[in-house]
């Protein structure tokens, strides 16, 4: 007898936190018989390698509600999932530094459509901002907002603890095993080739992140998103004595206290060329360091333990690409977050599940569809780093 070909309900290419989440949501709704596909092993990609931040301090009401829902998810995820450790879920707050009176006109702007949603930001004097943040530097700052909810977690936690409660209603996720062609036939998917074998399934969904645009080209669906790599840096671990995430748009960075007590500190670099990278460099701790002890003198004394790397995957509007496509059945994506995935992640594997099983969504992403950049609608959003 010829060996049998495996089918399945649905297929997801990507081991990290939107692939797994969504494994689970599926599972949850009643589609079981899932297999997720990962090349290396989970969090390998963007999500083990992010840092992990859940802000829900957004100037677009999409982008308020898709952080607010999934912080909401986050405070009681590892009892929800039956997980048996913890996701690490801190909720120190984010301190936001406005530097220009024009960037604290957006932000009070900001503030006034949070606080309509639900979230608890509010405007902060720069003596409040030192209460909050002892040690910062306060001599150029020219006003802040603070959200005490938002927070971090352990990006690798939170991914297991959803890979754990998928395989537990039936999931079946294999490392180790790459993608190498999506079959198309007739207008829709009707299987997915691997390095081990071949599955037939009517439903695939790219949550492959930085590679997700060869991903969708073995479909072939042309994305227009493009990988950058973005460095971070750790330092030795000491006392705890910052609650919140400082993060300062104008000037690119971010750095926050984890739980046990290591600083963990990024910045964008503007002239970082396009491309998978993953390797860290010296310029980075030296630009990094140069920028945060203007502000954050006091971790001046810190040594560094290590640097690494990882990826966004960005798009023209810095939004992600969340659903179908036009003329292709079965195939769906949750792409292009563009350093922004950990944190909608549990909301928008919600929302994909829903629109796959065809269940009514809890809010409104049509307009986060691919065609979006040919009608011209991008979607801007006032606070990217």
């Amino acid at each position: 007898m010829g060996s049998m070909v495996e089918t399945a309900g649905a297929v997801i290419i990507g081991g990290g936190i939107t692939g797994c989440a969504t494994a689970y949501e599926l599972a949850m709704r009643g589609l079981t018989d899932v297999v997720l596909f990962e090349k290396d092993y989970l969090t390998a990609g963007a999500t083990g390698r992010c840092a992990a931040g859940v802000r829900q301090q957004w100037g677009l009401e999409m982008n308020i509600r898709l952080s607010r829902g999934s912080c909401k998810i986050l405070e009681t995820l590892e009892e929800d999932l039956g997980y048996p450790h913890s996701i690490e879920f801190k909720q120190g707050g984010y301190l936001l530094l406005a530097f220009s009176g024009e960037l604290l006109e957006q932000f009070r702007k900001n503030i006034k459509l949070q606080n309509e949603l639900g979230v608890p930001s509010r405007e902060v004097s720069i003596e409040e901002a030192q209460q909050i943040v002892p040690h910062l530097c306060t001599d150029e700052l020219v006003g802040a907002t603070f959200c005490p909810e938002d927070g971090h977690a352990n990006p690798f936690h939170t991914t297991m603890a959803y890979a754990h409660a998928a395989r537990k209603l039936g999931v079946d996720i294999r490392t180790r095993t790459r993608v190498t062609g999506i079959d198309v036939s007739e207008g829709r998917v009707v299987g997915v080739q691997t390095d081990r074998g071949y599955i037939s399934t009517e439903i695939v969904y790219n949550a492959a992140g930085p590679h997700s645009g060869p991903i969708a080209a073995m479909a072939g669906v042309e994305i227009p998103v493009y990988s950058e790599r973005h460095q971070i840096l750790v330092t030795e671990p000491v006392t705890p004595y910052q609650g919140p995430m400082v993060i300062s748009f104008e000037r690119g960075w971010y750095c926050q206290q984890t739980p046990h007590g290591a600083f963990i500190a990024g910045l964008g670099d503007p002239s970082e060329p396009r491309g998978i990278n993953n390797e860290a460099t010296w310029q980075f701790a030296e630009l990094l360091a140069h920028e945060v002890l203007r502000i954050l003198p006091s971790l001046e004394e810190l040594r560094v333990v290590r640097q690494w790397s990882g990826q966004y995957n960005i798009t023209p509007d810095a939004q992600p690409i969340l659903g179908g496509v036009r003329g292709l059945d079965g195939y769906y994506m949750a792409v292009g977050f563009s350093g922004h995935g950990f944190m909608v992640a549990p909301m928008t594997a919600r929302l994909m599940a829903q629109m796959i099983t065809g269940e009514e969504a809890d809010m409104d992403i049509s307009m986060l569809d691919l065609e979006r950049f040919e009608r011209g609608e991008l979607i801007l959003e006032p606070n990217v780093v």
